[in-house]
């Protein structure tokens, strides 16, 4: 490890680092713009210059390698007057905004002109002014602000993948743009707004809305996706107005997907802020009394084999584990976490879990992608796989729809036969699985939404086996669920009991008029017109899909709105935070749950969410451990049916509106009427 001196205290730092990070382990603080952990060094902007002994001028710490024996001055005269005059280069041409700039109170321009900046400017010339680039409905630009530093440049090449950005022109008429006039079409796009240092690129739907000294911060977890993001949600009095991802290493680093970030502002449109009973043929607004009581006359008497319970996808545990205790103490084992049907074992923990962990990616040589589009699933852990073929020795293919995953990959197959043919060694990708050091298995749910889902999942569980893939130091057997509630549930049991139905054997019911009464916990993805004449409890926040179909609306709480626990597609379990009231009448989701089992005569045993949690956490400690990940035992799982021929077809037709708070969200039609629908008349598709 080499020795250096920085500011006459000598340091001992990791070989291979910059000057700059050694200057950050020695606790000086490194101006930069251009500088970002995360990507690249392009050493253009200039701020971070430094004193070297023996130099014949400042250099740039950003881009010069720590050597032994180095002596570093940070706080030198040279280095102020150098840092002061490339600030006042910088402010040249940059416009006296700061007033009506949404990047205000949080600019790294405004900051770092204090702090090493000079206090006025010789340049009396005009400046310069640049048009605006139309980047699409989520990103605004106003690109006279830019100061070229090319982080979202290096963003969009780098871990987004689209190359659509880049600077044209030299000297003061260098832009930044995308060539021809086209949208910047990435799941990944408004990551570019936290990484620009200035005002140049900001939100599109936040413009002109609040001053970050106004917004209250609370920490959460993004629901959107099976990922488990690390979100914080700034709200202003009842309204949210902006949600930003938080670091976290290993889940997803400091990047948040655009349907995560933008479709807040679903939160306040349909929203069901009262109970509503159905009278002669129409929904009508009703008490909750009105509403319990119109749930107790059907539920009271009824046989328990008639009852049945679905939770969605938004769920969190919390409010699973009441709706399971409540139909249980009905006497019902007909409940499912399974909207779309997968054919998921909850009796195998191994064969539901992204068992390598997303941070596994990082070490993973060979990947099998199954039926799975991860740039619209998982854009987070998408972006993770490029990271890692970035690096050099990674062999990707995928088994499924042909689309741009930002990477190259082979394509072996659109159907289960490629995959048979890997499971008995006979298709020659068999032994790049073998030959691996740590290859991995990614399997999307939706290929187990099939009629033989379970031959499917029998298939990749052989592959795995039959690839070194499970180990003691290693299990690349990965599900990648794009539901965040789905891992919850299956951890909980919310899955039938001894003879109980599924969601196909709901729904067979409920038509054939074997199930009477069916509880809906914001489960909007199934297919209510197989409902039948059954009586229908909705239990959710948006006048979405079950909405339409109840006799009973029960006003819940938007995962802003309430304290849950959510387990993420690696079984890690994560705290949402409550940011703001639900509103009107609506009430958290265990809440209602409790008060109703009070008036059904089965009282649930639990008054307040510590002794819900106390509950949860006897049942299942996993819940209890917060941010950690257990190994699944394996076991055998799926099964040895033949398989049918016919492809995977994609599990997200449309990425933008995928659930009912997106589906609800101005900025999202938006996108898709930007990105999706273009990209459906191109192909002849239409989702």
């Amino acid at each position: 490890m080499p020795k250096l001196t920085i500011d006459g205290t000598e340091i001992e730092v990791p070989a291979g680092i910059t000057v700059l990070q050694a200057c950050e382990l020695a606790g000086k603080e490194i101006p930069r713009f251009c500088y970002h952990e995360r990507l690249s060094v392009a050493g253009n902007c200039r701020m971070c210059l430094v004193e070297q002994e023996k130099a014949p001028k400042p250099v740039a710490s950003c881009a010069m390698p720590v050597a032994d024996g180095m002596v570093i001055k940070t706080d030198s005269p040279l280095v102020k007057k150098a840092r002061e005059g490339v600030m006042e280069f910088l402010l040249i041409n940059h416009p006296l905004d700061c007033p009506i700039c949404d990047q205000g109170g949080e600019c790294d321009l405004q900051d770092q002109a204090v702090a090493f900046g000079k206090h006025s400017s010789r340049y009396k010339e005009g400046k310069r002014a640049v048009s605006d680039k139309n980047f699409g409905p989520l990103v605004k630009t106003i690109m006279t602000r830019c100061i070229q530093c090319t982080r979202c440049v290096r963003f969009a090449t780098e871990v987004a993948g689209v190359e659509v950005l880049g600077a044209t022109g030299r000297g003061e008429h260098l832009e930044i743009t995308t060539y021809v006039e086209k949208t910047l079409a990435s799941e990944l796009s408004g990551n570019i707004i936290d990484l620009c240092p200035v005002g140049a690129l900001t939100s599109k739907p936040y413009a002109f809305t609040a001053r970050p000294w106004e917004l209250s911060k609370t920490e959460s977890i993004d629901v959107f996706d099976a990922v488990g993001t690390n979100i914080r949600v700034d709200v202003r009095g009842r309204e949210v107005l902006r949600i930003l991802p938080r670091v976290h290493e290993d889940v997803n680093e400091e990047w948040l997907a655009d349907k995560g970030r933008f479709s807040y502002d679903g939160l306040i449109h349909q929203r069901l802020d009262r109970p509503y009973v159905r009278a002669g043929g129409k929904l009508q607004p009703a008490t909750w009394q009105e509403a319990f009581d119109a749930i107790a006359t059907k539920v009271k008497g009824a046989d328990g084999s008639k009852i049945a319970a679905i939770a969605g996808d938004l769920c969190d545990a919390e409010s699973m584990l009441a709706l399971k205790d409540l139909v249980q103490s009905l006497g019902s084992a007909n409940l499912d976490c399974r909207q779309d049907g997968a054919a998921i074992d909850p009796t195998a923990r191994a064969s539901y879990l992204f068992n390598s962990g997303i941070a596994g990616i990082d070490r993973a040589d060979a990947i099998l992608i199954v039926g799975s589009n991860l740039r619209w699933e998982a854009p987070v852990i998408n972006a993770r796989i490029r990271k890692r073929y970035l690096k050099g020795g990674l062999k990707t293919a995928v088994i499924g729809p042909t689309v741009d995953l930002t990477y190259p990959y082979d394509h072996l197959g659109h159907g289960p036969d490629i995959l048979q043919q890997i499971a008995n060694g006979s298709h020659p990708f068999a032994e790049v699985l073998k030959n691996a050091k740590a290859p991995m298995l990614i399997l999307g749910v939706g290929a187990l939404t099939r009629g033989d889902g379970g031959a499917v999942l029998g298939l990749a569980r052989k592959v795995a086996e039959n690839s070194n893939m499970i180990r003691a130091d290693w299990n690349g057997f990965n599900l990648l669920h794009n539901a965040a509630a789905r891992v919850g549930g299956l951890e909980l049991g919310f899955v039938p009991g001894a003879n109980g139905r599924d969601v196909q054997g709901i729904l067979d019911g409920a038509q054939k008029g074997d199930i009477e009464v069916v509880f809906l916990l914001g489960a909007d993805e199934i297919d209510t017109n197989r409902l039948g004449k059954a009586f229908v409890v909705y239990q959710g926040h948006h006048g979405d899909a079950g909405a339409h179909r109840a006799d009973v609306i029960l006003p819940g709480a938007a995962y802003t709105e309430k304290d849950g626990t959510y387990m993420n597609t690696e079984g890690r379990a994560q705290l949402a935070l409550k940011a703001i009231f639900p509103p009107g009448e609506a009430r958290e989701d265990w809440a209602i749950l409790r008060a109703l089992s009070a008036v059904l005569g089965k009282p649930l045993p639990y008054d307040n969410l510590g002794q819900l949690r106390q509950r949860l956490y006897q049942l299942n400690a996993r819940f209890q451990r917060i941010n950690t990940i257990e190994p699944g035992s394996w076991q055998k799982f799926g099964n040895d049916a033949p398989v049918d021929s016919k492809p995977f077809m994609p599990a997200i037709a449309n990425y933008y509106m995928t659930d009912p708070i997106s589906r609800a969200s101005e900025t999202m039609a938006k996108c898709t009427e930007a990105f999706v629908q273009p990209a459906a008349e191109k192909t002849g598709t239409h989702g």
